[in-house]
């Protein structure tokens, strides 16, 4: 018959130790720590109804406070061009239509959303410093500034953020021929946008040796100052070629859907537009650079020609800069 074995427990002295340790730990109140009062959040009554009525008073009441110059000076823009951007974001932005709360209290009026995202745009200041004049609480600021800047993209892509059409482009070629270049679409260049926010693992990526971490800006800008192609998010690290490889500016022309162009220089006839550019882009027949060290009055003259045109995407570059200071701050994404 198999014998059977069975556990018998023994009480000890470590036993006891626990128990007293347990008891000790539940019936003594002192050694729980006590808890911190959780700091009540603090309200601002701001009246936003007056913040509203000032606002109005000041610029777009029929006796405004402000004249049209110091409008376009503060907005960066004229009256009329504010108030279609105000009335496409009140219909069909859904963050900036008029709404009011359970007590049927109207929130925040789509002036002083708007109105708050265009003087961070302008000025470049922080969003707590239009909390005094728009009545806007910081965060509420920064939410303005983030669907102000998606209602746009949203809303006028289709029409501003666009290829040239046909009529665009004769306008273009128009406007370089003025100019003494028949075939020219603009001037191609990049400037460089400082990243103050920039995560320490990809300071590496976007700083040059010891400078300042940096983001690449691409841009295409015609005699009129106007930008029709930008190519944004590259590190500063890559030079110009670098970003030209990985920039679509040529995608129309790689893929065979870039529209015709016809003109004759010297008797000759092209089909090929092109653009000025200075001495790093490669040398290729979109490209028309200036001559380093002309020789001659003729070499001399085009070479003066080309680095006067070529300056209208610098300018464009620095019209940008002075009127939406944003840019021209370090980032703080």
């Amino acid at each position: 018959m198999a014998s059977s074995s069975h556990f018998h427990y023994h009480k000890d002295h470590k036993d006891d130790a626990m128990d007293y340790a347990f008891d000790e730990f539940f019936e003594n109140p002192d050694i729980f720590p006590e808890l911190k009062e959780r700091k009540k959040r603090v309200f601002i009554e701001i009246n936003r109804e007056d913040g509203h009525e000032k606002l109005w008073n000041d610029y777009f009441s029929e006796n405004p406070t402000y004249t049209s110059k110091l409008f376009r000076r503060r907005f960066r823009m004229n009256k009329s061009l504010f108030m279609r951007i105000v009335y496409r974001l009140s219909t069909e932005a859904p963050y900036f239509k008029p709404k009011e709360d359970a007590t049927g209290r109207a929130s925040l009026s789509p002036l002083q959303k708007c109105t708050a995202a265009i003087r961070q745009l302008a000025y470049g200041c922080s969003a707590d410093t239009v909390d005094e004049y728009v009545r806007l609480a910081e965060t509420t600021a920064r939410k303005c500034l983030h669907h102000f800047t998606e209602a746009i993209i949203t809303l006028f892509g289709d029409q501003y953020l666009r290829r040239p059409t046909p009529e665009d482009l004769e306008r273009l070629l128009y406007m370089g021929e003025e100019h003494g270049f028949p075939g020219m679409i603009g001037s191609i260049d990049c400037m460089h946008w400082q990243w103050k926010n920039c995560p320490t693992p990809w300071r590496g990526m976007f700083a040059r040796g010891t400078g300042k971490p940096t983001i690449v800006l691409e841009a295409v800008a015609s005699q009129d100052l106007g930008i029709w192609h930008a190519f944004f998010g590259a590190p500063c690290t890559m030079n110009d070629l670098n970003i030209l490889d990985r920039s679509p500016v040529f995608d129309d022309i790689i893929y065979g859907i870039a529209p015709e162009v016809n003109y004759y220089v010297n008797g000759n006839e092209y089909n090929m537009a092109y653009y000025l550019t200075d001495g790093i882009f490669p040398k290729c027949a979109t490209f028309i650079q200036s001559i380093k060290l002309p020789q001659g009055e003729k070499n001399s003259l085009f070479a003066k020609k080309q680095e006067a045109v070529r300056k209208d995407v610098e300018r464009a570059f620095g019209v940008l800069q002075s009127r939406f200071a944003v840019v021209k701050n370090p980032s703080k994404l």
